[in-house]
């Protein structure tokens, strides 16, 4: 039977068991598991923080693929190893950026993120995310929420009302037609927000898992 592993780049077991349960409302009767990089910090702010969480996302997706895995998922908007792993496994392999922005910018539409995150060199590498995938003259840019990250997320009301306020400012001064809720730790928030919005609020895990479920289903 197939069965989808997520592999969540930071050490947060709180996160991984959020996005495994997205993750498994999406998958339907095929089983998700999910792990956690227990050497990376507990959240991934700065390029160097995700490059250092690589080896361990290369080690988890090495090990779930010689225990049958069927595909894999890396859970973090930075995609750390993605390139890496899809060279080593001989399982499909999805980034839930790389989703997340083929899913946003669907049917041409001009598409934006909102963050948490503010490291100006994150920013700029979703910049060049967006013109390696093809992407450059729908990509509208990042709207970066206040507050320090780590506190944001460990208030559902802060977090939510911060990045609707983002979103909000994508639309009106950027244009975006749909906007990428940018990080793995935002599921939540992703959801509880799309409510409020007549556009598509794209939730990077769900957009990674309904990938992998296309190519299990066409393999």
């Amino acid at each position: 039977m197939s069965r989808l592993v997520l592999i969540n780049p930071n050490s947060s077991v709180h996160t991984t068991a959020a996005m495994v349960a997205l993750a498994q409302r999406e998958a339907g009767r095929i089983p998700v598991t999910g792990v956690s990089n227990a050497a990376a910090p507990a959240l991934l702010t700065t390029p160097a923080e995700i490059a250092t969480a690589a080896a361990g996302v290369i080690e988890l997706g090495l090990a779930a693929a010689a225990d049958g895995a069927s595909a894999l998922v890396i859970a973090a908007f930075g995609d750390p190893a993605l390139d890496e792993l899809r060279e080593r496994v001989g399982i499909p392999v999805f980034g839930i950026a790389e989703s997340a922005f083929h899913a946003a910018a669907g049917h041409g539409r001009r598409f934006a993120i909102a963050t948490i995150t503010p490291n100006a060199e994150l920013l700029a590498s979703f910049e060049q995310k967006a013109g390696r995938l093809g992407y450059a003259e729908q990509y509208a840019g990042a709207w970066v929420t206040p507050g320090h990250p780590a506190e944001l997320v460990h208030s559902a009301e802060a977090l939510d009302a911060a990045l609707a306020e983002a979103v909000r400012q994508s639309a009106e001064q950027g244009g975006a037609e749909a906007v990428i809720i940018g990080g793995g730790p935002l599921t939540g928030s992703a959801l509880r927000l799309q409510s409020r919005f007549d556009m598509p609020l794209i939730v990077p895990v769900a957009a990674a898992t309904r990938d992998a479920l296309a190519a299990l289903n066409a393999g």
